[in-house]
């Protein structure tokens, strides 16, 4: 098979995106406007006949002082990652960016690897010498995937550092969904465990609201976020990043983003983000109050959601990222614990990989990056 490389519009790569079941949030052209301190690119794959086969946005960020960049296509690009000759569709790619002044790519093949179901996790949880995710027996293991990380190291591709849960730049490696496809909402609500019916039927006893909200409303959820990054002791990001956001996201596809907020006697206490690919629907950001957490609007809220999603025909509910600590002492504990209560899966990635076009300034940047 004979593949060519070019740079395409952002309508051929909206119009190839939209072609497909789904494709990760961070790959569709308006991801680029999200991430205005990076420049973009469309890069499309075709065949022989001239049919676009394949699709990758690719953000580019200069070194300091230099006219280098370092070259990121985020949970991609789209191509046939299982395709056996797949040197014919990534050195393309490097040449390609090798000439944009490139001295170094990083990728993340959407490619999943193994799957755990929640019994599995349950038991890894209870077992005193199990600490991570990876110290249990998969439920499914996906063996062209270690094909597909077999073909990279050949290439000279090395992989990355561990994203962890995907809190910054980086990509989650492992991450938390719940499975739609071929299910009943009731199959799914069976699959939750007691304390989360228990908590989804208090919330509703309570009289707690769920409702889906609007561009304007985006200050009321910035000011729930910025409680949330006090009390999780992280750095939030500023309100016009979600503004933004919402609008390059909404006017390439009017239902790419959703803003939801849990309001109990008329006051908002947990509000979340969600974003929607073809049938791949993402829980984004999430927010609550300090107070009102008797009342369980986070997981009314969650409940909603995943509702919707069902109802637009999604084949996964994806809570993205987890850490894979199995460790109740670890402070990451608490969000696979909040969220293997769904009934749903953790779901390993072969992570992000990357490929030193410089070496010397690859190492460098390395080296950058370890002291931030």
């Amino acid at each position: 098979m004979t593949l060519t490389l070019s740079t395409i519009s952002r309508e051929q790569h909206l119009a190839y995106i939209q072609s497909l079941p789904a494709a990760s949030h961070c790959q569709v052209p308006a991801w680029a406007d999200v991430k205005t301190e990076w420049r973009s690119e469309s890069l499309g794959w075709f065949d022989r006949d001239g049919q676009l086969v394949g699709a990758g946005l690719v953000l580019y960020r200069q070194l300091p002082k230099i006219k280098r960049y370092l070259a990121y296509l985020p949970e991609g690009p789209v191509i046939n990652w299982y395709a056996p000759n797949l040197a014919d569709w990534l050195q393309p790619m490097l040449a390609h960016l090798k000439n944009q002044g490139a001295f170094s790519v990083k990728m993340g093949p959407p490619v999943v690897i193994r799957r755990w179901d929640s019994a599995a996790i349950k038991s890894g949880i209870q077992d005193q010498d199990v600490k991570r995710l990876r110290d249990v027996e998969a439920t499914h293991i996906e063996p062209r995937a270690f094909e597909v990380a077999d073909r990279l190291r050949k290439m000279g591709w090395q992989q990355g550092e561990d994203g962890g849960a995907g809190f910054g730049d980086v990509q989650p490696r492992y991450v938390f969904q719940v499975p739609l496809a071929n299910r009943s909402l009731d199959d799914v609500l069976k699959g939750f465990n007691q304390l989360w019916r228990r908590n989804i039927k208090k919330a509703e006893k309570a009289g707690v609201e769920v409702v889906q909200a609007g561009y304007n409303d985006l200050e009321e959820w910035q000011r729930l976020y910025e409680i949330t990054a006090e009390r999780d002791h992280f750095r939030p990001r500023p309100l016009s990043y979600f503004q933004r956001m919402w609008t390059v996201l909404n006017s390439e596809d009017p239902n790419r983003m959703r803003l939801y907020f849990a309001r109990h006697e008329g006051e908002n206490v947990a509000a979340a983000t969600m974003l929607i690919v073809g049938g791949h629907v993402w829980y984004s950001y999430g927010a609550s109050a300090n107070h009102k957490r008797e009342v369980r609007p986070s997981n009314a809220m969650q409940w909603r959601m995943l509702r919707d999603a069902y109802a637009m025909g999604a084949t996964v509910y994806d809570l993205r990222g987890i850490s894979d600590s199995l460790d109740e002492t670890d402070h990451l504990f608490g969000l696979i614990q909040f969220k293997v209560g769904t009934g749903g899966e953790a779901v390993e990635y072969v992570g992000e990989w990357d490929f030193p076009l410089n070496k010397l300034l690859h190492k460098a940047l390395d080296m950058y990056m370890s002291r931030r």
